[in-house]
């Protein structure tokens, strides 16, 4: 009964066996975050999320498959270590838009370098989302494959000559700290030459890195110390 004596719709009284509380406000928003997750996780696009900054936070497989590795291993990554831009200046709307907390969509072109170390091409929708209006956005990345092409193993990568030097360097044993210093750069600059070059070319390791510059022809052979080949 109400509080007007008649019956509830639903023939239970309020409280009593047959009425269903409805859950709180919080534990609705836990139970579609975990279907979002779920969703995000089955998408066959490759997807991302990114701070404002572009520091990648959730990856699905579809992305993380791209590099032939594990979604977690994307997370704190920068997403332009992972592409580079046909276009840098496409950048300047999405810093502006982020400035001014502005919602829009920015496509970019973009290529990349597999975990096989195929080249591929594609495009990257750029999405500023956020929980509230007045919130930080945060970029959603949506990536379309267009192409992929796969150079020669014999032809020569291309490479910088800062990056020729590094590996020259690193070949012939020299340390972190001992190529920075020989090639005018920081640790961390040194560091993220090499992480670049391991990502275009899909070696796990310096030692790899070394051997593919070998075989790609970016270093001289039989000499000693190591040099770069020529011009690169």
């Amino acid at each position: 009964m109400d509080s007007r004596g008649q019956a509830d719709p639903a023939g239970q009284c309020p409280g009593g066996p047959g009425d269903t509380p409805r859950p709180p406000e919080r534990d609705r928003a836990v139970t579609w975050r975990n279907w979002a997750l779920l969703l995000f996780d089955h998408l066959p696009i490759p997807t991302a999320l990114c701070d404002a900054h572009g520091t990648v936070l959730l990856a699905n497989p579809a992305m993380a498959a791209e590099w032939g590795t594990l979604p977690g291993r994307l997370v704190g990554r920068g997403a332009l270590d992972l592409f580079e831009l046909k276009t840098p200046t496409r950048l300047h709307p999405i810093v502006e838009a982020v400035r001014l907390r502005r919602r829009s969509r920015y496509p970019i072109e973009v290529s990349w370098s597999t975990g096989k170390g195929a080249e591929r091409h594609g495009e990257l929708t750029v999405d500023l989302v956020s929980d509230t209006p007045d919130a930080p956005p945060h970029l959603l990345l949506l990536l379309r494959v267009l192409e992929e092409s796969s150079p020669p193993a014999t032809a020569t990568a291309r490479v910088s000559p800062v990056e020729a030097r590094i590996l020259a360097l690193a070949a012939g044993g020299a340390t972190t700290a001992q190529i920075a210093a020989g090639v005018g750069l920081t640790v961390d600059g040194v560091n993220y030459h090499l992480g670049r070059l391991a990502r275009r070319w899909g070696t796990a390791n310096r030692t790899a890195l070394v051997a593919r510059a070998y075989v790609t022809g970016v270093l001289a052979p039989g000499v000693w110390p190591p040099e770069p080949s020529g011009p690169v």
